[in-house]
């Protein structure tokens, strides 16, 4: 008995790391224990290997708004991990570590070193959003940034990468696919 194959849906020190279009194309079927990394580590890593294979990043800060999720506090209490993760979740923005960007140099090596990031528990049940904000080797403008995004929303990374210039809110993404 027991499990074949293994899918850890958060990061691993020993497992090898896989994010669906960045580096899907690097596991082989012997390996048994696999991550598919964080949501964050999901969100930010197709949208830093654009940006890095068209203009290239020297050097990236990341911001996630994170939803809540099942790990905080309802009401305020201890928490073993530091003291604003015991804060009631329901209503305060809570600062935290995130290893996504950590995360995008294993799955991305070619970052590996060049991101940092922090993240914010905000008081929403569903959907999260990551600001990248980044140093580039090439000159570029904001609009060739926002036309290779889209190019790869609509090409390679279709249903990984979205793109979208409407006046939206986080729940209009909720089942978004």
């Amino acid at each position: 008995g027991g499990a074949k194959k293994v899918v850890i849906s958060a990061p691993s020190k020993d497992a090898p790391m896989f994010v669906v279009g960045v580096n899907e194309k690097e596991y082989t079927p012997e390996i048994d224990i696999v991550s598919n990394a964080s949501c964050t580590t999901n969100c930010l890593a197709p949208l830093a290997k654009v940006i890095n294979d068209r203009f290239g990043i020297v050097e990236g800060l990341m911001t996630t708004v994170h939803a809540i999720t099942a790990t905080q506090k309802t009401v305020d209490g201890p928490s073993m991990k530091d003291w604003r993760g015991g804060r009631a979740a329901s209503f305060n923005i809570i600062p935290s570590s995130t290893g996504a960007a950590k995360a995008v140099g294993k799955v991305l090596p070619t970052l590996n070193g060049k991101l940092t990031g922090m993240s914010f528990r905000v008081p929403t049940v569903d959907v999260s959003v990551v600001d990248l904000t980044v140093r580039l080797e090439k000159e570029t403008t904001y609009d060739e940034i926002k036309a290779a995004i889209k190019e790869e929303s609509e090409g390679s990374l279709k249903g990984i990468l979205g793109y979208t210039e409407d006046d939206v809110v986080s729940t209009d993404f909720i089942g978004d696919n």
